[in-house]
């Protein structure tokens, strides 16, 4: 158990002074919104963002030589740039490898095209292994099972200890030579724990193997280096982090993304096409088949800057902050059990937990009475909790914006939800 927080930590968390730069927040007062895990809330600049692109120089990137289109091309551009920044993807002489950031219109995409376009440039085949974690959110998982049922391989898993860690035991046992591909969440987003992916990286190609990262867990609420990390792939989703729905971002090294077939075709990613076959653009154009979203990467590298505006360490530990209050709060209920690690400092963003012999589904509707918006199901990793023993969790998630009345709000409102169910309220 890890200490409780201390007057001066309460303090930090007393207001927010970030909830005025969110419309919806700023709009509705009373709303206690602890379902960031899911998507976050957006700032008005990346709504503004999103605006001025469509206001300003609203035209199709790539395709025209005339300046709106020229002008939305250099923004697409810069926001790439700024995206492999943030995610330390640079070369080694510390240049952002811009052309290794492929647009997706999600994480799940990222990863959908990933599993089918590396397993292919991978030969993989009968025999090979397909390593996961048995944590992985559903689109880290099914596109592999997927993979496996196609080519013969088998899919492996990394359970977990008693302290939802995955053992260097575990490890050694599972990532092995008949490995080819390891692809792993770097944070849970039912248990909230980090996993550490510099040593699975390293276990992966000891063996040859390549290693794959889920990231749309972990961008938003830690600095992430895929360069320290030591990654081949990177996925994650702008809505996390405040930008828009709708875009993804996979970064590769860029000899891997080179290697990988595409995975969409049609307008934008060719070369030249002649009636029986057709030469590929390079990387990123490669994999970002038609139309892209380019309002919404232009709104992305808004969100960044806020992000970088108000100082990511600054927010990162804001909210480790609210996630052990978070966490502390509900360890005080006896009613209530959290599933996931009992230190509340080791849950980032997310604290799942079940309240006795009350279905999530009931608990999460009755708190939407009073204002407080939080998760309840199987968050898409049903192989996770059947491993754990459980249905469905409630899950309440945290993100900078919010406050210690967020979270006083959530307990006030559980002790309600018990009430209803024992007669007395």
């Amino acid at each position: 158990m890890g200490a409780m927080l201390s007057p001066d930590e309460l303090r930090q968390i007393e207001l927010s002074p970030y909830k005025q730069d969110f419309p919806l927040l700023a709009n509705n007062p009373n709303l206690a919104f602890l379902d960031s895990a899911a998507t976050a809330q957006r700032p008005a600049v990346v709504l503004d963002a999103e605006r001025t692109f469509y206001e300003t120089m609203n035209a199709n990137p790539l395709r025209g030589l005339y300046r709106l289109s020229v002008e939305a091309t250099q923004a697409i551009a810069r926001a790439r740039a700024h995206i492999a920044r943030f995610i330390g993807a640079t070369d080694e002489a510390g240049n952002p490898q811009a052309d290794a950031i492929v647009f997706t219109r999600n994480a799940s995409e990222a990863l959908n095209l990933v599993a089918t376009c590396l397993s292919e440039a991978a030969g993989i085949k009968a025999g090979d292994e397909i390593v996961v974690s048995i944590m992985e959110h559903h689109s880290n998982l099914i596109p592999w099972q997927q993979v496996c049922k196609r080519t013969g391989a088998t899919l492996k898993f990394l359970r977990l200890d008693d302290d939802f860690e995955i053992s260097d035991k575990e490890i050694a046992e599972k990532i092995g030579d008949r490995t080819k591909i390891v692809s792993v969440t770097q944070v849970s987003n039912v248990l909230g724990v980090t996993n550490d992916i510099k040593k699975i990286a390293a276990a992966a190609h000891a063996h040859g193997a390549y290693c794959v990262v889920d990231g749309a867990q972990s961008t938003p609420h830690m600095r992430v280096n895929v360069r320290e990390l030591d990654a081949d792939l990177f996925a994650f989703s702008a809505h996390k982090l405040g930008g828009p729905l709708g875009i993804g971002v996979l970064w590769g090294k860029p000899e891997i993304l080179d290697a990988m077939p595409p995975f969409l075709t049609g307008g934008e990613m060719i070369d030249s096409v002649t009636e029986t076959d057709a030469v590929f653009s390079p990387v990123p154009q490669k994999f970002e088949a038609g139309t892209q979203d380019a309002a919404g990467a232009y709104a992305t590298d808004a969100a960044l800057t806020y992000l970088e505006d108000h100082d990511m360490d600054a927010l990162e530990a804001r909210e480790r902050l609210l996630a052990r209050y978070l966490a502390e709060q509900l360890q005080q209920k006896d009613y209530v059990t959290i599933v996931g690690p009992a230190d509340p400092a080791r849950h980032v963003g997310a604290v799942s937990f079940e309240v006795r012999d009350i279905h999530p589904h009931d608990v999460a509707s009755i708190l939407d009475m009073s204002d407080i918006c939080i998760r309840a199901g199987h968050h898409c990793a049903q192989p996770l909790l059947n491993y754990l023993g459980h249905r469905s969790t409630c899950r309440a998630s945290v993100a900078f914006y919010n406050d210690k009345a967020d979270i006083d709000k959530l307990m006030v409102g559980l002790d309600q939800v018990w009430g209803i169910f024992h007669g007395h309220h």
